[in-house]
């Protein structure tokens, strides 16, 4: 078996740890060290949530680490539930700033895919790419039927170098786990599985075109934000093939050109498209980051790239969020808690009065202030802030929808300094709620709910068949648990020597009283028995011992 694969691994963990140190986390690989963060973690608590030194330096590290790291550096980012505030607020700065590879390669992967030539496929194609990205690039194109495109093509050696990079993660993840005693609350392993399907889905574009023909056919007829098609014909595992929007991303953008109220008219115009995908489709975009966000012709138009991260909302999930707003509206701050788990959030139980007082005190902080008062970031930053000081557990689907309106929330900022997006957000949220209690939304709900009732009653009998065949075959264990039954179990046992002993001293009493009256012969003492003597002393021994244990139990 060839070792230049293990050879190659030990090459890439050897830079991953100069690159560490470099940063400032070389302790990481120090077996001197078994707690952690030490000095730096004292450093951490003296920095500002809005930022820190080593959220500074780990985002530097990951960009200089390559592709894979930065990508795991923005899965991180969308886990505020497990991570502190101040490094999730530098990692949501991560770009990807990769260095596109040749033309010929992508030309390789292309017919290697559509199994056709390049000059077959297309009429004309750029060699010269308009964006690269960590896991692949895209150039322009045109179709035979002179219809311009974009072709998203995947680095020749992304899947091989993911795996491997994944590996790795892996090994830090357990070492972490092993030796970062301060973050011994955060699943490490755990987040890397979730990192390691993400990437593997990037690695199929076709989840990709999925993701991008349902928003087109969500925003079908939609005037004001315009959507790629995805010709399917072109496009496979590795290559995507798309709709050429003419635009300037926002990144891009020139804001002093455009008046205040155009500027609040293009702030307008995304954050309305996204409320219509969470409120309306339940299904949205979930990284409305500036390069994702193209301007047209005017400024209340945009374009939309970039699909391979989406979000999902059932029907369900709004339904529980809307009696969750009303609670909050009707400022029932206990039931709140309630409200979160049905969403899925999961807390100790013992932690349940703590996130009460901690909700209520939030609450009272912003209530009754206008929505115009009222900075978005800050308020998802102190919940975010909150549920990662309580080591609450949130859903994915609710972390990449609290990162789609944090987003939002920045970049509508960015544009207009007086910009909010709960003002926006107000009008669907109303008329979300109307629509839950509908008269014909009630009636689907009770029929919907009256046939899970009905299943649930049919299934019964033969789930209790089930249960008294396994109570029968002995494959039933019940187990129990207590609380509290040692400091029982102890006093018992104390009961139970004192009896002993008392036993012990009446026996040797009697024992010796029946010596004394009934023995004649042989040595006597005091008048009795030498037997009976020594029986008495013991048992006046025994008994001053028993005596004084009560006294001292303070139970005589």
């Amino acid at each position: 078996m060839s070792s230049r694969p293990a050879v190659r691994q030990l090459g890439r963990l050897s830079e991953i740890a100069q690159v560490a140190a470099k940063h400032g986390f070389g302790y990481l690989f120090d077996s001197r060290r078994r707690n952690g963060f030490g000095r730096r973690q004292q450093e951490a608590e003296t920095d500002e949530v809005e930022g820190s030194t080593r959220g500074q330096r780990l985002r530097a590290m990951l960009d200089e680490l390559g592709p894979t790291f930065v990508k795991f550096g923005q899965l991180l980012s969308t886990r505020p539930d497990v991570i502190p505030p101040d490094i999730v607020f530098e990692l949501r700065n991560l770009q990807d700033k990769v260095t596109p590879f040749s033309s010929d390669e992508a030309k390789e992967v292309i017919e290697d895919e559509l199994g056709l030539t390049v000059d077959q496929l297309f009429v004309e194609f750029d060699s010269e790419p308009i964006a690269a990205a960590s896991i692949g690039q895209v150039h322009r194109a045109v179709l035979p039927n002179g219809r311009d495109v974009v072709v998203k093509v995947q680095r020749p050696d992304a899947p091989r170098q993911i795996e491997a990079d994944l590996e790795l993660m892996y090994q830090a993840a357990r070492l972490t786990r092993d030796r970062v005693k301060s973050l011994s609350f955060v699943d490490s392993i755990a987040l890397v599985d979730e990192f390691a399907r993400s990437i593997r889905q990037e690695l199929d574009y076709r989840a990709e075109a999925r993701n991008a023909e349902q928003f087109h056919k969500n925003f079908a007829g939609n005037p004001r934000v315009t959507i790629p098609r995805v010709y399917w014909q072109y496009s496979r595992s590795r290559v995507l093939t798309l709709d050429y929007v003419r635009g300037t991303k926002l990144r891009d953008v020139a804001l002093d050109a455009y008046t205040l109220d155009e500027r609040r008219m293009l702030a307008t115009t995304m954050t309305e498209a996204w409320m219509t995908m969470i409120f309306r489709h339940g299904f949205f975009h979930a990284d409305p980051h500036p390069s994702n966000v193209l301007v047209l012709d005017r400024a209340d138009r945009i374009g939309l790239i970039d699909f391979g991260m989406a979000g999902k909302l059932t029907d369900e999930d709004l339904s529980k969020a809307t009696r969750l707003f009303i609670d909050v509206v009707n400022e029932n701050i206990e039931a709140i808690p309630r409200d979160l788990a049905g969403l899925g959030v999961r807390f100790p139980k013992e932690k349940e009065e703590e996130f009460v007082v901690e909700l209520r005190d939030m609450f009272y902080r912003y209530y009754g202030a206008a929505l115009s008062e009222i900075d978005p970031i800050q308020i998802i930053g102190e919940v975010f802030g909150l549920i990662f000081k309580l080591q609450l557990e949130l859903p994915t689907r609710f972390v990449l929808l609290d990162r789609a309106i944090a987003t939002l929330g920045s970049v509508g900022l960015e544009i207009d300094p007086k910009f909010n997006v709960f003002e926006v957000a107000k009008p669907y949220a109303r008329e979300l709620l109307l629509e839950r209690f509908t008269p014909r939304r009630m009636a689907m709900r009770a029929r919907q709910q009256g046939t899970d009732y009905a299943r649930i009653l049919l299934e019964m009998p033969y789930q209790l068949h089930d249960t008294l065949e396994q109570v029968r075959d002995g494959q039933v264990e019940i187990g129990f648990r207590h609380e509290g039954l040692e400091e029982l179990f102890t006093r018992l046992d104390h009961i139970f020597n004192r009896l002993v002993i008392a036993i012990v001293v009446a026996s040797g009493l009697i024992g010796s009283a029946i010596i004394g009256i009934f023995v004649n012969n042989g040595p006597q003492l005091f008048g009795l028995h030498f037997l009976s003597v020594i029986g008495f002393v013991l048992s006046g021994i025994l008994g001053a011992w028993l005596v004084w244990g009560v006294i001292r139990s303070g139970r005589l």
